[in-house]
C-alpha cells in the first residue's frame, strides 16, 4: 500500500479500543501497539514525520500494511498487546525477552512424593505452576536453593521406589537434606509439610513463613524440645540467607520494586530494586536496544508490562522515574491479577527518588559496561547519516575550512574522518592560488575544484570520494561546495557546520538553508564539535607556519646582491634571521661577499 492509502485506512478506523499491528510487505509483524482510539493513534504515524523519533521514521519507512483487533477495554488492549509481542517479537517494539524466555516453576499433582521442576510455559494439566521468573539457570539454581534450605532431596532417586534400597547420598552426610530415603526417614507427611513451604516461598510468603517456623522454634525451646529447636533455628537462618543470595527468591518476596531507567546511545537498560521492609534483597537489569530518543515513558511502559504481566506474585508499590498516560490502568490490571493492590508512584523527593536514582545509576553501570566504543561511533555515523539523508552510515567524512587572516596568506585546510575517527594521513592543505582579496566562498570553489579535479584525474593521494561534506561555516558556505562539486558533475552529500555567538558548534545546514539541531544527541554534538575544532585548528596552523615563513623571508628578500643560494649560506653560517641581523659585517662577509655583506647589515640597521 502506498502511503497516502495507507493515511486513507487509518482514517477509517473507528475511535475505539485496541491492538495495531504493522507489517513489511513479506507480511512479517515488525510493531505492535495499542490505543485508545485507534484511529487518532494509527493515524499518527502516516502524517508529518518531522514530529516522529529515528526509531519511528524508520519503522514507518517499512511499513507495507497493517491490521487491527478491537476490543472491549484497556485492559484487554493491555493483555493482548503484550501476548502479540511475546508471540511474534517484532523488531522495532522494544523486547524485554531473551531468545530462551523467562522460566516458570512446576509442582505435580496427585504425587506422593512430588519435585519441582522448570518448564517454558503453564499447561491446563492441574499441576501448580509458580512464576514465570528470571534466566534458566538462575531459577535452576533457586530451586535447587530452596530445597537445599528446607532439607528437601535434590537427588535422582524417585520416592517411593527407593526407599530403603542404597545408602543415602552426600546432601544428608552433610546436612542438606534430612533424609527422605532412608527406611526410618522423615517419611510422606513431613516431605509433604516441607513441599507446602517450598510453595509459599516461590509464592512470595517468605515473612509468614519465617514467622511460623520462629514461632515454632521458640515453643520447641520453651518445652526444651532443643533438637526440634536447633533444627527450626537452622532452617529460618537458611532461609533468611536464601533472600539475599537468590536473586529470584528476593524478587517474589519484595514487597516494593523500584525501577530505574537509562536511555544509551545504541542501547537502553532498566534496573529494578527488589526491597522488603526497607531491605534490599535483589536487584535484575535488563539491556536491550532501543533508540536513543525514546521517551522514558514509552520504555517504561513496554518493559513494565512485559515484566509483570501474567506473574503470580507482584510486590505491593512499584517506584518508578516517570508515570505514562495509562499507568492507572496498568496499576489497575496487576490489582486484578493478584488479588491486592499494586500502586504505581514516580517519587518527587526524599528518600524514594534517592532509590530511584540508585536503580538508574545500576542501569547505566551495565548498558555501558555491554557496550563497546565502536557500537557508539557506529550508532553516531547513524544518526549523521539519518540527517543528511543518506542510505547508510558515512565511513569518510571530509571537513573544509578556509582561514584568511591576510589577505596575502589565505590559504585552506582538508580534514579526513574514516569511522569516526581523524586519518591524519589523508589530512590536506591548499594556498589559495586565483584570489587577491578574501573571499571565503570564492576559495572554498577553488579548494573543493582542486580536490575534486585531482581525484577525476586519477591521483591516488585524492582518493576516494567522501560520504559526506562537511563545510565550515553556514549555507553560503555549503552552497559554495555544491556548486564546486557539481560543476564538476559530483553528486557529493554536503552539510555545513553552524557556531554559535561564541563561536562554538550549534547545528547544521543544508545547502537548502534548513538547520539541523544536533544538541539533542550529545554523541553527534561531540562528533560534529571534534571535526568542526580540528579542520579549523589544521587551518590555523598552516596559516601561522605559513605566515611565520612569509615574515622570516621578507626579512632577507630584495637585498641586492643576495639570492637564493647566498641566503641559504647566510641561514646556514647563522642558523636563524636575528643571528643574521645581529652579525657585524666582517662576520657576515665570512659567509657571503663583502658588498652583499653589507648590504645584508644595511637591511637590519637602517634606523640606527
Amino acid at each position: 500500500m502506498t502511503k497516502d492509502e495507507l493515511r486513507q485506512k487509518a482514517n477509517d478506523l473507528p475511535l475505539a479500543p485496541g491492538v495495531y499491528l504493522m507489517m513489511d510487505k513479506t507480511g512479517q509483524v515488525i510493531y505492535v501497539g495499542k490505543a485508545k482510539k485507534l484511529k487518532n493513534r494509527v493515524s499518527q504515524y502516516f502524517q508529518d514525520s518531522a514530529g516522529h523519533n529515528e526509531k519511528t521514521r524508520a519503522m514507518v519507512a517499512q511499513v507495507d500494511h497493517f491490521d487491527t483487533i478491537f476490543v472491549r477495554s484497556e485492559f484487554e488492549a493491555l493483555i493482548l498487546e503484550n501476548s502479540l509481542i511475546k508471540r511474534h517479537q517484532p523488531h522495532y517494539n522494544i523486547l524485554l525477552k531473551d531468545d530462551k524466555g523467562y522460566p516458570f516453576v512446576r509442582l505435580p499433582k496427585d504425587t506422593l512424593y512430588p519435585r519441582f521442576t522448570m518448564v517454558s510455559k503453564p499447561a491446563d494439566d492441574g499441576a501448580r505452576y509458580f512464576g514465570p521468573f528470571g534466566g534458566r539457570s538462575e531459577t535452576r539454581l533457586a530451586i535447587d536453593a530452596v530445597c537445599s534450605a528446607l532439607n528437601l532431596p535434590t537427588c535422582g532417586r524417585k520416592f517411593p521406589r527407593d526407599i530403603g534400597k542404597e545408602r543415602p547420598c552426600l546432601n544428608y552426610h552433610i546436612g542438606k537434606c534430612d533424609g527422605f530415603c532412608l527406611p526410618d526417614g522423615p517419611g510422606e507427611d513431613v516431605y509433604r509439610e516441607r513441599m507446602e513451604q517450598a510453595c509459599r516461598l516461590f509464592s512470595g510468603k517468605l515473612r509468614a513463613l519465617t514467622d511460623e517456623l520462629t514461632a515454632r522454634m521458640t515453643d520447641a525451646a520453651e518445652n526444651l524440645r532443643f533438637e526440634e529447636a536447633a533444627s527450626l533455628r537452622d532452617r529460618v537462618k537458611a532461609l533468611g540467607v536464601l533472600t539475599k543470595q537468590q536473586q529470584v527468591i528476593a524478587g517474589v518476596c519484595a514487597d516494593t520494586d523500584v525501577w530505574g531507567l537509562y536511555v544509551g546511545q545504541v542501547r537502553c537498560g532498566c534496573a529494578v530494586l527488589h526491597i522488603e521492609n526497607g531491605d534490599l534483597l535483589g536487584r535484575e537489569v535488563k539491556v536491550f536496544p532501543a533508540a536513543a530518543d525514546e521517551a522514558p515513558s514509552e520504555v517504561l511502559s513496554a518493559v513494565l508490562s512485559q515484566y509483570y504481566l501474567g506473574r503470580s506474585v507482584l510486590p505491593r508499590e512499584i517506584l518508578l522515574p516517570a508515570l505514562w498516560e495509562d499507568a492507572d490502568t496498568f496499576a489497575a490490571l496487576l490489582t486484578g491479577q493478584v488479588g491486592h493492590r499494586v500502586t504505581l508512584r514516580a517519587p518527587q523527593r526524599g528518600e524514594r527518588v534517592d532509590l530511584v536514582e540508585m536503580a538508574a545509576r545500576n542501569a547505566k553501570e551495565e548498558v555501558e559496561r555491554v557496550t563497546s566504543d565502536s557500537e557508539r561511533t557506529s550508532k553516531t555515523l547513524e544518526q549523521l547519516g539519518a540527517l543528511a539523508g543518506l542510505a547508510s552510515a558515512p565511513r569518510r567524512i571530509e571537513s573544509y575550512d578556509i582561514s584568511n587572516l591576510r589577505s596575502d596568506d589565505m590559504v585552506a585546510s582538508m580534514v579526513v574522518f574514516q569511522d569516526g575517527k581523524p586519518l591524519k594521513r589523508d589530512y590536506r592543505r591548499f594556498q589559495i592560488k586565483t584570489l587577491r582579496a578574501p573571499d571565503d566562498y570564492a576559495a572554498m570553489r577553488e579548494v573543493l575544484t582542486r580536490r575534486f579535479r585531482h581525484y577525476l584525474d586519477g591521483d591516488p593521494k585524492f582518493a576516494p570520494l567522501p560520504d559526506l561534506l562537511l563545510i565550515d561555516g553556514g549555507e553560503m558556505h555549503a552552497r559554495s561546495a555544491l556548486e564546486a562539486t557539481s560543476a564538476l558533475g559530483l553528486d557529493v552529500p554536503i552539510l555545513g557546520m553552524v557556531k554559535d555567538d561564541r563561536h562554538r558548534t550549534r547545528a547544521l545546514v543544508t545547502v537548502a538553508g534548513q538547520e539541523l539541531g544536533i544538541q539533542h544527541s550529545p554523541p553527534l554534538f561531540a562528533l560534529v564539535g571534534r571535526v568542526q575544532e580540528e579542520v579549523h585548528r589544521f587551518a590555523i596552523t598552516y596559516h601561522r607556519e605559513k605566515h611565520g615563513k612569509s615574515a622570516y623571508r621578507s626579512k632577507l628578500d630584495d637585498i641586492p646582491g643576495l639570492g637564493e643560494k647566498r641566503r641559504k649560506a647566510l641561514l646556514k653560517a647563522f642558523g636563524t634571521v636575528r643571528a643574521v641581523s645581529q652579525a657585524e659585517v666582517e662576520e657576515l662577509a665570512a659567509a657571503v661577499p663583502r658588498n652583499v655583506a653589507q648590504a645584508v647589515y644595511d637591511r637590519f640597521h637602517k634606523e640606527s
